[in-house]
């Protein structure tokens, strides 16, 4: 579904991804990982047209996206939940908490409103960055359950995550990243049984 080739990406003059590559398969649950500031979120910028890759290629369902401004991409299928929510803070929400703006909801009612907002497009690929990031456990719990229920059903996605023993029992493959490229990937077993793997890459 999602086949990401050789990318690289710069802010600048400064480079940040060094040729990722990696592919998400209809149906998958992919993960990225790795420690802060190794080109995590900015692959999944690149994905969405915020910061296009500078060389590289992606293709998502058959069609190049990687030229495709922001908009374009979403409309192709893919749904971001982004890093740090951004909910409109002075826009009401059309739910449980309707007389409630978003910016006065507590963080994991914001994180579900996120998610809530993504899926409302039925993307083909969800995608989300560090979605229990900051959240008190039960709120992380019910994250990965509602995750494990769209699994279920089908839904492709692809998540940025550091909850590794969570990760290792929902996804289906893994890719770490290291300074801007792709260091390592494999199955949920497989990243189970290489305790050397995730010590050295992730600090666990």
């Amino acid at each position: 579904m999602l086949a990401v080739d050789a990318i690289e990406t710069t802010y600048g003059v400064s480079q940040v991804l060094f040729g990722v590559s990696f592919t998400v398969d209809a149906g998958q649950v992919v993960t990225l990982l790795g420690r802060n500031g190794m080109g995590k979120t900015t692959t999944i910028r690149s994905i969405m047209g915020i910061v296009p890759p500078k060389a590289g290629t992606i293709v998502f369902d058959g069609r190049a996206i990687h030229r495709l401004p922001s908009y374009r991409v979403a409309q192709a299928g893919l749904g971001l939940v982004p890093e740090g929510r951004q909910v409109f803070s002075n826009l009401s929400v059309r739910a449980a908490r309707s007389r409630s703006l978003g910016g006065a909801l507590s963080g994991g009612e914001q994180q579900m409103l996120a998610i809530g907002r993504a899926l409302m497009t039925n993307p083909r690929l969800l995608i989300l960055d560090e979605a229990t990031e900051g959240l008190a456990p039960l709120v992380r719990t019910e994250i990965w359950r509602c995750v494990e229920g769209l699994k279920a059903r089908g839904q492709s996605i692809l998540i940025i995550d550091k909850d590794v023993g969570t990760l290792t029992r929902i996804a289906d493959r893994h890719f770490i990243l290291e300074k801007g490229q792709i260091v390592w990937s494999g199955s949920s077993a497989e990243l189970r049984a290489r305790a050397d793997i995730q010590h050295r890459y992730l600090g666990v």
